[in-house]
């Protein structure tokens, strides 16, 4: 008789200004070309908001010739391709260190974008981008002072606070926020202190301002149970990545999201990243030839990233990132979360979003 009553309990909605999703699950946008249309759609048709990551998404040849024009025109496709396929929620990640961020921010805003994810820096002007009110802005952090920065900034600059933080931990995948000294003390940093960390900040501003911020954490979180904990700590909703590479709808190749389910705990690994990050990828013949210090020579046409230094970076990312999404892992590498290892399996979005919420309904009603 429980175990009836737990299937028709349902997760507390994550209410962003008019926008009630549940489940209370974002798709982390995952760049370069990993998440995009179709990935998107499919999480936005079970209820959660599908992001497409704007990173790289231009035709290579056509963006040496006009990267920001280009970028724009495929951005727009992507929105576009994605809304023919759903009626749900969706997102774009857009990178504070882009070069062309605020062109990619108006162009996400005329497409009626439903939110905009950005991180990779503190996006301290975002507001002043935005042309549609309707888009919601929530930008990444990675400690309670960066959301400080952020509220005290868009209050006192914009009168208005952000619509959600996403609170990004050091297990995540991809870029982090977080020196290598600080990725050396996993427990001082972990995803739970960090998420009370910036509920007290919040707490703050939604007083003053009246209104409500909802806190979103990301990094590390895998199953259902991860997302029922955080829920019980004051988090609104969560924000995953690394598991929705190994669906069927995910853009990526088949190579890449068999990296994925070979990959053993012990080939995660933290690289020092061109654009002056730490990343996380999974260990292949590129990231060991990188790390005993192996340039590859390129020629930057896209001057894409504004922390690049395309004169002395050992290898361009953008083309390392845009190889693995085409399947060649000889000439890059597969950015992850810490438990890609966990990954067994290639599944549909729609198991996956069944299994991660039963999951986390039996365990957020657990006596």
């Amino acid at each position: 008789m429980e175990k009836e009553k737990i299937l028709y309990r349902k997760l507390p909605d994550l209410i962003i200004g008019n926008l009630k999703i549940n489940p209370p699950i974002i798709q982390g946008g995952m760049g370069v070309r990993i998440s995009k249309a179709n990935l998107a759609a499919a999480v936005a048709n079970e209820g959660g908001v599908g992001v497409i990551a704007s990173v790289g998404l231009g035709d290579e040849e056509l963006c040496k010739k006009d990267y920001i024009k280009y970028s724009d025109i495929e951005l727009r496709n992507q929105i576009r391709k994605a809304r023919s396929m759903t009626k749900g929620y969706l997102g774009v990640n857009i990178m504070v260190a882009l070069t062309n961020y605020e062109n990619l921010v108006k162009t996400a805003c005329e497409e009626n974008i439903d939110l905009i994810i950005s991180g990779s820096g503190i996006p301290m002007k975002l507001p002043s981008y935005v042309t549609n009110p309707k888009t919601k802005l929530l930008p990444i952090v990675s400690s309670g002072r960066a959301a400080e920065i952020i509220c005290k900034a868009w209050g006192s600059k914009y009168n208005r606070l952000p619509d959600a933080l996403v609170v990004e931990g050091p297990l995540a995948g991809g870029h982090l926020g977080f020196s290598m000294e600080e990725l050396n003390k996993l427990e001082e940093y972990s995803l739970e202190k960090l998420l009370q960390d910036v509920l007290k900040v919040v707490r703050n501003y939604e007083l003053k301002f009246n209104g409500k911020i909802p806190v979103i954490p990301a990094g590390g979180i895998f199953d259902g149970r991860d997302i029922a904990k955080l829920l019980k700590l004051g988090a609104s909703g969560v924000q995953i990545a690394t598991r929705f590479v190994c669906t069927e709808e995910c853009d990526a190749a088949l190579e890449l999201k068999q990296a994925f389910i070979k990959a053993r705990k012990e080939d995660i690994t933290i690289i020092k990243s061109p654009v002056g990050l730490p990343g996380r990828v999974i260990r292949n013949k590129f990231v060991e030839d990188i790390e005993e210090g192996r340039r590859i020579k390129f020629d930057c046409p896209y001057k894409c990233l504004k922390t690049c230094d395309s004169e002395t970076a050992p290898y361009c990312i953008a083309n390392a990132l845009v190889n693995a999404s085409k399947g060649d892992l000889e000439h890059g590498f597969a950015m992850c979360g810490t438990n890609a290892y966990r990954v067994k399996k290639i599944v549909k979005v729609k198991e996956l979003m069944k299994e991660l919420t039963d999951e986390a309904i039996a365990e957020y009603y657990r006596q």
